[in-house]
C-alpha cells in the first residue's frame, strides 16, 4: 500500500489530507465540549444542529462547485478554500453564543464542501491505475482511521493541561499546513468538459449518479452509514459524561475506538478487494455494523451500561462504516469519464451527506426526548432499511461491459464503429443517457 507514496505529488496531497484531518479532529472534540458548556445536558440537540448546518452546507454547496470544478485552476482553489477553513476555525474558540457557533460552522463547512469534492477528483487523475488508486482510497480511509485514533489521543492529552479552546488553533495549524503543502505541487489541469448551461452542469453529477444502478445502491448503503455515523459522533459526548460519568479524556478515547475499528478494515480492504467484489464486501460491512448497534441495545438492559461495552461496540460499528465508505470511490471512477468525475465525486459529497442531513438531527432528537435505546432502536431501523434498499437497487451480477444499441446515432457515428449494438465498459454520458435493460440481445 505505501508504495505509491513514491509519487511525489500523491504524497504531498495525502501529507496535506493528515493535517487538514487532524486539525479537524480536534476540532470535533472541542466543538462537543463547546456545545456541552454552552446548552449542558441538551449538548446532543446542539451538536444535532450543528451537523445539521454542516451538512446543509455540503448538500447545497458541493453541487455548485462541482459544476465549475473544471473551469478553475485546482491547486489556486483548494490553497483559498484551505485559508478560509483557517479563517473560520481561528475564530471559534472566542464564541460564546450559540447562534455564532452555528454562523462559524456554516461558513467553514460550505468552504470544506467545495474542497473535499475537488480534491477527491484530483486523485484519480493523479494516480490513474485502478490498482494504485484503490490503494490510495485504503490510504485514505486509513488516513481517517488514524485521526479517529490521533486526533482523540491527542486531545486526551492536551485537555490534561490546557482548556479544550486551544485544540481549535491546532486545528487553524492543521489548515494552513494543507495549504501549503499542495501549494507544493503542480496538479493536473482539469478536463474541460463541453460547454453546458448552469442547470446542466450544475445537476449533471446527481443526475448520472441517480442515473446508474451501483451508485443508486451506493446512495443506500451511505444512509446505512449516516444512521450509524450519527449514533456515534453526535451521542458518544452525552453517553459518555452523562451516562456513565466520566470526564472529557474519556470522550476523546470513546471516539478513538470506532477510529480503531475503521482502522483495521482499512488495512485489510485492499487485498479482500483484490478478491471479492465491492458488492459483497460493502454490504457484509453494513451488516456488521447494524448488527453491533443492535447488539449494545440489546445488553444495555441485560447487563447494564458500561464504558467497555460502548468501546467494544463502537470498534466494530467503526469497522463496518470503513468498510462501506472505502470503496466507493472506485465505484465512482468506474462509473464516470474523467471530465465528469470532479461533478460525479461532488454528486456523492452532496447525496451522502444529505443522508447526515437526516440522520443527524434525528440522532439529537432521539437522545434528547427518549433516550439512549430509543435513539439505539430508531437508527438501528434506519440503517437495516437503508442495507435492505441497497441489496434491491444495486444489481448482482454487476458487470463493467455492457451490451447495448445505439439505434439513435447514424450509422456513420464515430462511437459506432459500424455497428449499432456493441460492448464496451458503460457508463452515463451524453451518449448513454439510460442504463441499458438487464437482458439485452447479445451483439452481433
Amino acid at each position: 500500500m505505501l508504495e505509491i507514496l513514491a509519487d511525489r505529488t500523491y504524497r504531498h496531497l495525502f501529507a496535506a489530507q493528515i493535517t487538514a484531518l487532524a486539525g479537524t479532529g480536534l476540532a470535533t472534540i472541542a466543538l462537543g465540549l463547546l456545545a456541552y458548556d454552552l446548552a449542558g445536558e441538551d449538548a446532543a440537540m446542539v451538536l444535532g444542529t450543528v451537523f445539521t448546518i454542516k451538512m446543509a452546507a455540503y448538500v447545497g454547496i458541493a453541487p455548485i462547485a462541482g459544476a465549475f470544478a473544471d473551469r478553475l485552476p485546482r491547486r489556486a482553489l483548494l490553497v483559498a478554500l484551505d485559508i478560509v477553513r483557517a479563517a473560520s476555525a481561528l475564530a471559534l474558540p472566542f464564541v460564546s453564543e450559540i447562534w455564532q457557533l452555528f454562523v462559524l460552522i456554516f461558513v467553514l463547512q460550505s468552504a470544506s464542501a467545495a474542497f473535499t469534492p475537488t480534491f477527491q477528483a484530483t486523485i484519480p487523475d493523479v494516480l490513474p491505475e485502478e490498482s494504485r488508486y484503490t490503494r490510495a482510497l485504503s490510504l485514505s480511509r486509513l488516513a481517517y482511521d488514524l485521526e479517529n485514533i490521533f486526533s482523540p489521543t491527542l486531545a486526551a492529552l492536551l485537555l490534561a493541561i490546557m482548556s479544550y479552546d486551544a485544540l481549535f488553533f491546532g486545528t487553524v495549524a492543521g489548515f494552513l499546513a494543507s495549504a501549503a503543502l499542495v501549494v507544493s505541487v503542480l496538479l493536473p489541469s482539469p478536463t474541460s468538459s463541453a460547454p453546458r448551461g448552469v442547470y446542466d452542469r450544475t445537476t449533471r453529477g446527481i443526475r448520472i449518479y441517480l442515473a446508474t444502478p451501483r451508485l443508486r445502491g451506493l446512495l443506500a448503503l451511505n444512509l446505512a452509514a449516516a444512521a450509524a455515523g450519527a449514533m456515534v459522533l453526535v451521542n458518544s459526548v452525552v453517553l459518555v459524561r452523562d451516562g456513565l460519568g466520566l470526564g472529557e479524556s474519556a470522550v476523546a478515547w470513546t471516539m478513538g475506538a470506532f477510529g480503531g475499528g475503521s482502522m483495521l478494515a482499512a488495512l485489510t480492504l485492499p487485498r479482500l478487494l483484490d478478491r471479492a467484489p465491492e458488492r459483497a464486501v460493502m454490504l457484509t460491512s453494513a451488516a456488521l455494523m447494524i448488527a453491533s448497534l443492535c447488539a449494545l441495545a440489546a445488553l444495555i438492559p441485560a447487563v447494564g451500561f458500561s464504558w467497555p461495552l460502548l468501546l467494544g461496540a463502537w470498534a466494530t460499528v467503526g469497522l463496518g462504516y470503513s468498510g462501506i465508505l472505502t470503496p466507493s470511490g472506485r465505484l465512482l471512477r468506474r462509473s464516470s469519464n474523467p471530465e465528469d468525475r470532479p461533478a460525479l465525486f461532488a454528486a456523492q459529497f452532496a447525496l451522502s451527506h444529505a443522508c447526515w442531513l437526516v440522520t443527524y438531527p434525528l440522532s439529537g432528537w432521539l437522545m434528547t426526548a427518549y433516550g439512549a435505546l430509543a435513539a439505539l432502536t430508531g437508527l438501528s431501523a434506519l440503517a437495516f432499511f437503508g442495507a435492505v434498499l441497497a441489496l434491491l437497487l444495486w444489481p448482482n451480477p454487476d458487470p463493467v461491459a455492457i451490451p447495448h444499441r445505439h439505434d439513435d446515432l447514424p450509422p456513420h457515428h464515430l462511437h459506432l464503429h459500424g455497428k449499432h449494438e456493441h460492448v464496451h465498459p458503460y457508463m452515463i454520458d451524453d451518449l448513454h443517457r439510460r442504463w441499458p435493460p438487464a437482458n439485452p440481445r447479445s451483439p452481433d
